[in-house]
């Protein structure tokens, strides 16, 4: 059971600061490190670390930068197939900025991620007509997530779109055709302009989505664990407690071994809580693939907390 990921790639650059200095103003900060990064990758990655069969189909500029991450992948066992270098762009970075409290604000900048377009899915027509699973992020065009997300529903491969960078830009009608929608409560709040700040206002918010026609909602909450709705039913997971370092990537860790166990089981609660706890022990460490934990630490902390 392949999983393809179609979406983003980006070089993190990440700043480990104290505060973010005002206009006009220069402070030192700790530290700094460059990983490998982007919603898709990550997501890529997560679940590939967890031992499933995964297909990228990605864009990368023809830089150092491109060829660090074609590498990456294949450490990871990814099939880097259909990663293509773009000979007149660079790629994808994203300046990440950690305060003291772990918490992480972001910037993009697509670069060849652009450049992924509806005539590459039809180029790899043939091996994603093999696959169990989309996963879909908004760092790539959104024509290109539509047309995606037609070519699933064609040869009936359930859909998993997570979408961020939350845009209002988003056609709710075609997301309607995905089988889980994943954000998180800033995307929420953006999708549909309403508060998130209890448990409450997010099942409100969900709820506007799901009589829009969406059949699986699920909101990540961090610490406050995930909500899984549907029409029928509301189920609130917790979070695992944790000493949190770095919460960069926990959202892609979350859907990357939710997509693995999922394709394995079909068992939408129980990957609920496998993901929960992966990303749980993903913000244990600095970094965002390198924070993600192996199969063998995966499974000894599930198994300390059944």
């Amino acid at each position: 059971m392949k999983i393809a990921v179609i979406g983003s790639n980006m070089v993190d650059l990440i700043s480990y600061i104290d505060k973010m200095p005002a206009p006009g103003e220069t402070l030192e900060a700790p530290d700094f490190s460059i990983g490998c990064g982007g919603k898709g990758a990550n997501q890529a990655v997560a679940a590939a670390t967890l031992g499933a069969d995964v297909l990228m189909l990605t864009k990368v500029g023809a830089d150092m930068f491109g060829d660090n991450t074609i590498q990456n992948f294949k450490k990871y066992k990814v099939d880097t197939t259909f990663v293509e270098k773009v000979s007149h762009m660079s790629s994808g970075v994203a300046p990440i900025f950690v305060d003291k409290s772990s918490q992480n604000s972001i910037l993009i900048i697509k670069g060849a991620n652009k450049c992924l377009l509806p005539a590459d899915i039809d180029k790899a027509a043939d091996s994603l007509k093999e696959c169990s699973l989309f996963v879909l992020q908004l760092e790539i065009n959104l024509e290109t997530v539509y047309y995606a997300i037609q070519f699933a529903n064609t040869y009936q491969i359930p859909v998993l779109l997570n979408p961020a960078p939350a845009t209002k830009d988003l056609n709710i009608a075609m997301a309607c055709k995905c089988d889980f929608f994943v954000p998180n409560e800033t995307e929420l709040a953006i999708l549909t302009g309403m508060p998130v700040k209890t448990e409450a206002e997010i099942q409100q918010a969900a709820n506007v989505l799901l009589e829009q026609g969406l059949k699986n909602v699920i909101v990540t909450m961090g610490q406050r664990g995930a909500m899984w709705m549907t029409k029928e039913q509301t189920e609130c997971i917790p979070a695992y407690t944790v000493n949190a370092v770095d919460t960069t990537g926990a959202g892609d860790a979350f859907i990357g071994c939710f997509a693995d166990h999922y394709v394995k089981t079909k068992d939408v609660m129980e990957s609920i809580r496998k993901a929960s706890a992966f990303s749980a022990l993903s913000v244990m460490k600095r970094g965002t693939q390198i924070s993600y934990p192996t199969r063998q630490e995966m499974e000894e902390f599930w198994g300390r907390h059944q």
